[in-house]
């Protein structure tokens, strides 16, 4: 779903709690073979990937191949279980299976424990050819252990304070869609027997609800809440007219695409539940290209789906938002007036508004790739729909969105880094986000800061946005297709782009293999480099680029800690006690005048088992302490490689400056490996 920045309703689309995975990144750029009379011809753009280890690109699997594959690991879920170590009250459960052209397999798991789903202990498993296991990527590193599985407050408990927590966030008709189920919540890093409430009725503005609370089943806790609802010839309303694929049946057509997993189109016609009425006339001519006539808006949605199919096929080797060859379905016309646009997994479809007085419906293509592609990331990885995790959900949207909407070479829609410029969802004719300078939209961010995960997850997302232009294009002033940008870097130093065509392949090998449920921020930088560095290469200048372009945005820092200033640096090792006081590390600062500047920059490399654990603070030399990193009990990611930006400019200099950690929680240890200080 898209949310207006000037809109005060609270819209969500998020994740479902399923983990699935997805077929692979592929490179070809072929056209979809097999399509009838009437298919979408738009040619796919041109790849310009470069030297590419095809290995590390994805063998090409029928649907059939990819259901054999999930059952034979289905089969041996059991030895896998052992072989991870797991407990023996937890069981494994085969989701989906990607296969390299190399022969390694990355397969997707949720668990069990004691009969019981694990939310947030989703795990994806790397093996080689040989059938050795080379890597496990887990969305906790918790030990899955709780003290009893029964509950001490009553399942009625759970569900009035879900009711009481839906309508506080505006919902209405407001009821339970079922009784409280059991599961074990292990996303925040303590494994805890938990009921699971699922709220129906509708949102504020109209979209359907469907409000997942997670109560304590000891204390009745809330411990976590998040939105399922993730927010022939066609005379297209914003893509002119376009061939689209039907069906002819007797005399009629309808607005089936056989060529595309049977992807059907509906209306709705207002209203705000079931399927609607499948788009079917005599003549294979839809809409008139403006809202006068029902079927614009279903030409819209048609050729949205079409292309959005076609994107991922021809670009990363994917058929259909699950992999398995099948199509969702898309409703038009939903309710009256409704500003927004969304995907339901558990539909599996796709819904329009018609915006602002039914002028404006919101089918244009970089939103059907949007919000089509939050069903590929509920199928892959799983993002949480809250914090950085659910920034990174819904970056995800925009970037595949603009992905389909360059893919589809429209000349009456030309591709560009503007999300929703079409729809004017804010009613003045500017889009609804900028990817090269986030901020513009008035509440998104441009650079990481510690406070990122509490904004809404359309503001959050802007980091990732950001990364992904200047990944894609470079930073500074440049004119594409008309559009004039300018984006900046939080470091003051320039990023080199490496194209549209590699940072696509990046971003999804990583969400594909790499990221997990509970994925933030650092964890995607690991995850994007470790996908480069196996698309690529680790010593490629994709690779560095990839490093420049996170640092660009405060995530992490670039290679050899920047460039340019004076630098001081501590290289001593110092231990971390495990849950006990905190320890520091200094460094002294010699030969400079004046105060300090209101961008030193704080290079810190910590090992730790899990970040979340740590607080961070730099001391300047008079004692004044200003926070680096706070206490997270769901931020799971290993280390804390991080380049910080402080406003020092009230401090003198010299003196000794220094680093104080603190881990403020049992289990997981680490060790401060290095920090510096650069006086740019």
């Amino acid at each position: 779903m898209l949310s207006s920045s000037s809109s005060h309703r609270r819209t969500s689309h998020t994740t479902q709690r399923r983990v699935a995975a997805v077929a692979l990144v592929g490179v070809s750029a072929l056209l979809a073979a097999a399509v009838q009379s009437g298919a979408a011809s738009a040619a796919p753009q041109k790849s310009s990937l470069g030297k590419i280890n095809r290995g590390s690109l994805a063998a090409p699997l029928t649907p059939s191949q990819r259901a054999e594959l999930i059952r034979d690991a289905d089969a041996a879920k059991a030895a896998t279980a052992k072989d991870l170590g797991l407990g023996a009250k937890e069981k494994l459960v085969a989701r989906d299976v990607i296969k390299d052209a190399d022969g390694t397999v990355h397969t997707r798991y949720e668990r069990t424990y004691a009969g019981l789903p694990v939310l947030g202990g989703d795990l994806v498993v790397d093996t080689t050819k040989a059938g050795k296991t080379e890597r496990v990527i887990k969305a906790t590193r918790a030990t899955l252990k709780v003290a009893s599985l029964t509950p001490a407050i009553a399942a009625s408990k759970a569900e009035k304070q879900a009711l009481s927590a839906a309508k506080a966030d505006g919902s209405k008709k407001t009821d339970a869609d079922r009784a409280p189920r059991k599961v074990i919540w292990a996303a925040d890093g303590t494994p805890t027997l938990a009921y699971e409430t699922v709220v129906g009725g509708f949102q504020d503005d109209g979209t359907p609800n469907q409000l997942h609370v997670i109560t304590d089943a000891a204390t009745g806790k809330k411990l976590y809440e998040y939105q399922g609802i993730e927010t022939g010839i066609g005379n297209t309303q914003y893509s002119g007219q376009v061939t689209l694929t039907t069906t002819q049946s007797g005399s009629n057509y309808t607005l089936t695409d056989g060529a595309r997993g049977g992807h059907k189109t509906y209306n709705l016609n207002r209203g705000t539940s079931g399927t609607g009425t499948l788009f079917s006339q005599t003549s294979d001519t839809w809409g008139n290209g403006t809202t006068s006539n029902a079927a614009t808006a279903g030409a819209d949605a048609h050729y949205g789906a079409a292309e959005t199919w076609d994107f991922y096929k021809n670009t990363f080797g994917r058929s259909g938002i699950k992999n398995n060859g099948v199509g969702a379905y898309s409703r038009v016309h939903y309710g009256n007036a409704y500003v927004n646009a969304f995907w339901d997994d558990g539909c599996f479809c796709m819904t329009y508004g018609d915006g602002a007085g039914n002028a404006d419906p919101l089918t244009a293509i970089d939103v059907a790739g949007h919000e089509m592609s939050h069903g590929v990331t509920s199928n892959t990885a799983g993002l949480n729909y809250t914090g950085e995790s659910g920034g990174l959900n819904e970056a995800t949207s925009d970037i595949f969105g603009t992905g389909v909407e360059f893919y589809a070479n429209n000349a009456s829609d030309p591709g560009d880094y503007l999300i929703g410029e079409k729809i004017d969802i804010n009613g003045d004719g500017t889009p609804l986000r900028y990817m090269d300078k986030p901020s513009k939209d008035g509440g998104s961010a441009d650079n990481w800061s510690s406070s990122v995960g509490g904004l809404d997850v359309h503001y959050s997302s802007g980091v990732a946005n950001h990364f992904f232009y200047l990944l894609s294009e470079g930073s500074g002033a440049k004119v594409i297709n008309g559009v004039s940008y300018n984006s900046p870097t939080a470091d003051g130093l320039p990023v080199t782009g490496i194209g549209r065509d590699k940072a696509l392949q990046i971003w999804y090998r990583a969400l594909t293999t790499k990221f997990t449920s509970t994925t933030n921020y650092a964890a995607a930088r690991t995850g994007t480099l470790a996908a480069t560095g196996e698309l690529y290469g680790t010593t490629s200048a994709e690779y560095t680029a990839v490093q420049n372009a996170w640092a660009a945005v405060k995530v992490g820092s670039r290679p050899g800690g920047g460039g340019g200033g004076t630098s001081f640096e501590n290289t001593g090792d110092v231990s971390i006690p495990d849950n006990g006081p905190a320890v520091t590390s200094s460094i002294a600062v010699t030969g400079r005048t004046g105060n300090a500047p209101s961008n030193l920059l704080v290079d810190v490399n910590i090992v730790h088992t899990w970040r979340g654990d740590l607080v961070v603070d730099l001391l300047a030399p008079d004692g004044t302490v200003y926070p680096l990193k706070p206490f997270s009990s769901s931020d799971s990611a290993d280390n804390v490689q991080e380049t910080y930006t402080v406003n020092a400019s009230s401090e003198v200099a010299n003196g000794t400056w220094k680093l104080r950690v603190q881990d403020k929680a049992a289990q997981d240890t680490g060790y401060i490996n290095s920090w510096k200080l650069t006086f740019p």
